[in-house]
């Protein structure tokens, strides 16, 4: 008689709209999820709507999700750590946080994804779905560790992207941060206009709603990521107002020549934005030996980063009795060749295998 599979089992800390979307994307993946969060509320009504499974702590999760504040953040890893487990988290917010807790089975992440949407209501299971997901995995960084967290993201639909903290920090505040401190000021803005002219909203068209979609969302999250990832924040916002002054002088000149190059090398970049994972006929394998101690993977992630290679699976396969591994990477076909030279460069074994 075949013995029942057992399930899965997982947790998430903090059921509002990110995680209420990790827990049921989770839950479709076919894990058990267990959901708890400060207001009991927030964690009654998921349970109500299906969103976990049960409400309070699971000692026997392989992995927990912390979903709460950036200021809380760290607290909730100490306190999951102290389960067992794997622990993760969504902060956007990442070098003061893996700083502070420097254990193998954290392994700090971001989910490059979000909603207008506020409160476990507007939960949902696809919102990763061919978004980005980074891991920000430190020298202390088990690889098994690292690897369960890659599998489990990727679960989702989402990229996996390995970055240094403090790397992280700097990009995210170019790409998340201070577009959503622009679009809340062209919101006060244009909501200031209307108190001098009341259509001035009712002529928002497409354009200005989707620039400004992101205006609508919780706002209190914003407060400690603005704390904690200050100086990033003026450095951008410091080169976008410099941006604006060119801008404000090409069209106060006139010169149109100068306006047409910088549209049409924006609507360039936008236009190159990454979407999805390749079929697999464009992807590879790559094997690489490694020893097996912490911060190897997050090591040769991090080259991949480095060299803009695009990882999209993992895996870290052990013989018993040794100390080396084998790590498995499925990336661009036509990348794969790079991040091999390189990794041998650094004197590791490596093998690359077409999928297709």
């Amino acid at each position: 008689m075949t013995p029942a599979l057992v399930q899965r089992r997982a947790a998430v800390v903090g059921t509002g709209l990110i995680g209420g979307s990790v827990a049921l994307a989770l839950r479709g993946a076919g894990w058990h999820v267990t959901g708890s969060d400060v207001n009991p509320v927030c964690s009654a009504r998921a349970l109500e709507l299906g969103v976990i499974d049960a409400v309070g702590t699971d000692l026997a999760a392989e992995i927990t999700f912390l979903a709460v504040p950036v200021s809380s953040v760290e607290a909730a890893a100490r306190e999951a750590l102290r389960h067992g487990g794997v622990v993760t988290d969504v902060g956007s917010v990442k070098a003061p946080l893996v700083a502070a807790v420097q254990d193998a089975n954290f392994v700090g992440g971001h989910p490059m994804a979000g909603s207008e949407a506020i409160g476990v209501d507007g939960a949902r299971a696809d919102l990763f779905d061919a978004t980005t997901w980074v891991l920000t995995p430190t020298a202390a960084t088990d690889p098994a560790a690292q690897a369960l967290v890659h599998s489990v993201v990727r679960s989702f639909g989402a990229e996996v992207l390995t970055l240094d903290a403090a790397q992280h920090d700097h990009l995210v505040a170019t790409v998340s941060h201070v577009p959503h401190l622009t679009a809340a000021t062209l919101m006060d803005l244009a909501a200031t206009r209307a108190e001098q002219h009341s259509s001035v909203l009712r002529l928002a068209a497409g354009g200005f709603r989707d620039m400004t979609r992101i205006a609508a969302g919780d706002p209190s999250i914003w407060l400690d990521i603005c704390i904690d990832n200050r100086d990033a924040i003026l450095g951008v916002l410091d080169d976008l107002l410099d941006s604006l002054v060119v801008m404000r002088r090409i069209v106060a000149e006139g010169d149109s020549a100068a306006l047409q190059e910088r549209l049409l090398l924006a609507q360039q970049a936008r236009r190159s934005l990454p979407t999805g994972a390749p079929a697999a006929e464009q992807l590879a394998e790559i094997r690489v030996s490694i020893v097996d101690q912490p911060g190897e993977l997050a090591s040769v992630t991090a080259l991949a980063t480095e060299l803009g290679v695009n990882v999209y699976d993992v895996e870290v396969a052990h013989t018993a009795g040794d100390r080396r591994g084998r790590l498995i990477l499925v990336v661009d076909a036509d990348r794969a060749a790079s991040l091999a030279e390189a990794l041998r460069s650094q004197s590791r074994v490596v093998s690359v295998h077409e999928l297709a």
